[in-house]
């Protein structure tokens, strides 16, 4: 539970800022050293600190019940500090890089620590629109589809 807080008040931005500019709640929340854009390395650290808020039993493995929890909380942030930026906007992307599907690679229905931070690569391959090695606004919005 108390993991859960967590995450909704490190996932909790400035709303009003984030509905003017599509991508902006997540450059907030994913830019770590605060310059404006996400590499992948930011990526892969804060995908990792992600996981462990939401491996309740601290297994190393996000089981079924968890993933229900980790969606759950993550359809609730989009709603309410997403701005409705998320259709045709990069939020199709953005969902699908945090899915159980795209992140259990064995197939086995629970995903490890492991194959959620090794899914970073590929999901900031589909976030960074422009293939410029770091996310910016510029990755977002229609222009970027």
């Amino acid at each position: 539970m108390y993991k859960t807080i967590t995450l909704a008040l490190t996932f909790a931005a400035s709303t009003a800022m984030a509905q003017d500019t599509p991508g902006t709640h997540f450059i907030e929340n994913w830019d770590l050293d605060g310059n404006g854009s996400v590499s992948v390395e930011e990526l892969t650290e804060r995908r990792g600190l992600v996981f462990g808020m939401f491996d309740d039993d601290e297994n190393g493995s996000l089981d079924a019940e968890e993933y229900v929890r980790f969606d759950e909380t993550r359809k609730a942030d989009m709603n309410a500090n997403a701005g409705g930026h998320g259709n045709g906007n990069g939020g199709g992307r953005m969902m699908e890089g945090m899915t159980l599907a795209f992140n259990d690679a064995d197939g086995d229905g629970n995903v490890s620590r492991d194959e959620f931070v090794a899914g970073s690569v590929g999901w900031f391959a589909m976030i960074d629109r422009n293939e410029d090695g770091s996310v910016t606004a510029d990755d977002f919005g229609p222009r970027s589809n």
